[in-house]
């Protein structure tokens, strides 16, 4: 597919592309590493299912890090041959900018490729499948943190003493719960027995009482008040899990590019709402493509002369990455806030990135300055004459 030369090309950019994508992810997971850990040594999540919720997480990795990593690596790659003049060498040999760019454009489709399928299809499916597992090592936690004969305060608002609990960790014998989750009011609630029910669909886990009663002292203590049942509920908040456990099916970042459509045409959806996933569809799409707009940027930039190649390269690679994103952020701010038109707020960052991958690939065709492609200088001389 390639000669000598290609595949040399190729190389020298998949070699640091590996490194940066291996760096920069572990870089992204370090930031939730205090709370794996947490969940390990606090609350008895096995080896296994932090195995897991690391797995559902790598696709929201990766889905920025690809793109930081080819354009990182054609700098360093391209950088590289430059500062060593293997690139004047090969330009002198008859070799044009055409075939130096076509290892690098075979890089940038892979990356183009494997970024569209991630975004398109696992990221959702990773949000939604973290989320119930999320739920399931919560309400596994909620098993493993209740000991028996042992006040436990992780749920908020409440404090909860079981006198007894069987191996088998089914139900609790002679429960004691103190409830102060009301303004004003605290009860206590008292019951022979009492079990954990959850709702998969709704992501809910509720404690169930049997046969006992609710004791409530106002706060003055001058009324007392007793409300016997033989069934009562309470709704356990898990938000000290790892992440607040939402009460909705699915959110948009969880729906897949047909069923942010189908949920689009829904005419009682509010405006918010509508712009909301009208952004996350078009992300499908112009994320990946930031890959493409990153090499036309990256590969002129590459292949001036400069020392310092692997620092330079990565440097610069970071920097326009954060103008990029932070482009995106503030752009899919004002469309979500109404101020800018959603093709303008989504697309705006790479358009500008592919003006300036193109400005810059003409300057480097023709072996000018950029300030001369653009007629800065051409502007200075008239200015000069008059």
């Amino acid at each position: 597919m390639f000669n000598l030369i290609g595949r040399y090309i190729f190389r020298e950019i998949t070699v640091p592309f590996f490194i940066i994508l291996f760096v920069l992810t572990f870089v992204l997971l370090t930031g939730r590493i205090f709370q794996i850990a947490d969940l390990v040594v606090n609350k008895g999540i096995s080896f296994w299912s932090i195995a897991n919720l690391i797995a559902h997480l790598l696709p929201n990795f990766f889905l920025f890090t690809l793109p930081i990593a080819l354009l990182t690596s054609i700098l360093i790659g391209m950088g590289r041959l430059s500062t060593d003049n293997e690139i004047t060498a090969l330009k002198a040999s008859g070799v044009g900018l055409l075939q130096l760019f076509r290892p690098v454009a075979l890089m940038t489709a892979i990356t183009f490729v494997l970024t569209f399928l991630i975004g398109f299809f696992l990221v959702p499916h990773s949000n939604f499948s973290t989320k119930k597992l999320l739920f399931e090592l919560a309400q596994q936690n909620v098993t493993i943190g209740i000991k028996e004969k042992t006040f436990n305060a992780n749920f908020t608002g409440l404090v909860f003493y079981a006198d007894k609990i069987p191996q088998s960790g089914e139900y609790m014998e002679n429960v004691i719960v103190a409830d102060r989750r009301l303004l004003g009011e605290a009860s206590t609630v008292i019951a022979r027995k009492a079990y954990l029910v959850a709702d998969t669909k709704t992501m809910i886990v509720k404690l169930r009482f049997l046969d006992g009663s609710i004791h409530t002292v106002s706060p003055d203590l001058n009324n007392y008040r007793r409300i016997d049942f033989k069934k009562y509920d309470i709704q356990l908040d898990l938000s000290y899990a790892l992440i607040l456990i939402s009460e909705e099916a699915k959110s948009s970042s969880e729906m897949t590019f047909t069923e942010l459509i189908e949920k689009r045409k829904n005419p009682k959806l509010s405006p918010s709402v509508v712009r909301e996933l009208s952004i996350e569809a078009h992300k499908k799409f112009s994320m990946p493509l930031s890959c493409i707009f990153f090499a036309l940027l990256a590969f002129p930039l590459g292949i001036r002369n400069h020392r310092a190649v692997k620092s330079r390269g990565f440097g610069l690679g970071l920097l326009i990455a954060s103008a990029y994103y932070l482009l995106r952020i503030g752009g899919e701010a004002f469309v979500e806030t109404g101020y800018l038109p959603l093709l303008v707020g989504v697309w705006l960052p790479n358009l500008l990135f592919f003006l300036l991958g193109i400005v810059f690939l003409i300057a480097a065709h023709y072996e000018r300055p950029v300030s001369y492609i653009i007629g800065v200088r051409k502007l200075l001389k008239l200015s000069m004459h008059k």
